[in-house]
């Protein structure tokens, strides 16, 4: 089959691509590399089966010929991470929305499938013990830009949803819930290989907050399981999707367990939001996805730990 993905050399993405490619198929990549990197794509850029086109999917004139000549498209091109979201909430929202309008549009002139990767984000603040797809959803208010992204993100379901309902166009749209592993980048506020990283300098890791809210993280290989076993699912087309860990674990706990498996001496030090993010910033103190729906539809469930995860992320960035 011929794959087409965008983003496809950012953190997930290029994993995503690595394992079409490793199952012999083709795969064109779309990445204008603000975020992403070719390096990323080492292990497979000399191979094939790689088309890789360097581009905005705003601006990009061959954007719907090469989506024409596609199977299917794995929507991940996005503006990520919350430092990033917070610093520029105008790039955020023209991203996600015109370009998954754009992608939307095209898809719909051969009724190519498409899969969006969407965000735990858009849950909001629910303050409810476990988030289900079928739960209504509580974004803060437009002063706040912290749930920019989340908007946006939610606006690129509703616009999927439109286009499956209007033309009956393909879609799957997944919710990721804190997918994190080797080649993730710390930059923009992704907070395992901020932590490994400063660990592994011996320099004091940093917690936003008071480090009592808690996440679950799902590695990155175990996500790209479910992206790519969803679409052989034809009842999949037209619902929406949670994909992550079920473990729960605090900040304080996480930087705790960062430390312990570096065996760093590095000190815990807490950083109001207000000084790390802006002031007013607001966030979500619990965030576990209900996964019955994925695993009832694929039989998916995560199948790597936390402590994994962290030991994958310490290689790479030694490595690096």
């Amino acid at each position: 089959m011929k794959y087409l993905i965008t983003g496809g050399a950012g953190f997930i993405g290029s994993y995503l691509a690595e394992s079409l490619i490793k199952d012999g198929h083709n795969v064109t990549i779309i990445d204008n590399l603000s975020t992403g990197s070719l390096k990323n794509l080492n292990n497979i850029l000399n191979s094939p089966l790689l088309d890789f086109v360097e581009g905005d999917i705003l601006e990009l004139p061959e954007l719907g010929y090469l989506i024409s000549k596609s199977d299917m498209v794995f929507h991940l091109a996005a503006a990520v991470g919350v430092e990033l979201v917070v610093k520029d909430p105008v790039l955020t929202i023209r991203t996600n929305v015109h370009g998954t309008e754009k992608i939307l549009m095209a898809a719909t002139r051969k009724n190519t499938p498409v899969l969006i990767t969407s965000t735990s984000e858009v849950y909001g603040k629910s303050t409810k013990q476990i988030f289900s797809e079928n739960d209504d959803l509580l974004i803060g208010q437009p002063k706040n830009s912290r749930w920019s992204y989340a908007s946006s993100k939610l606006l690129d379901e509703f616009f999927a949803m439109a286009f499956f309902r209007a033309s009956k166009l393909p879609v799957i749209i997944v919710r990721l819930f804190n997918t994190v592993g080797p080649r993730q980048t710390g930059q923009y506020g992704m907070v395992v290989p901020r932590f490994v990283s400063k660990a592994l300098k011996g320099e004091d890791i940093e917690i936003y907050g008071t480090g009592t809210q808690t996440r679950c993280f799902c590695h990155v290989y175990d996500t790209v399981r479910a992206l790519k076993a969803l679409p052989a699912h034809k009842s999949a087309y037209g619902e929406v999707f949670n994909i992550g860990s079920t473990k729960e674990i605090s900040i304080n706990d996480l930087a705790k367990l960062v430390k312990k498996q570096t065996k760093s001496k590095s000190k815990l030090v807490k950083i109001p939001y207000d000084k790390a993010y802006e002031t007013g910033f607001e966030d979500m103190m619990r965030r576990v996805p209900d996964i019955s729906k994925i695993n009832s539809y694929i039989g998916w469930k995560p199948e790597l730990s936390l402590e994994k995860i962290i030991d994958d992320v310490i290689e790479s960035i030694k490595n690096d």
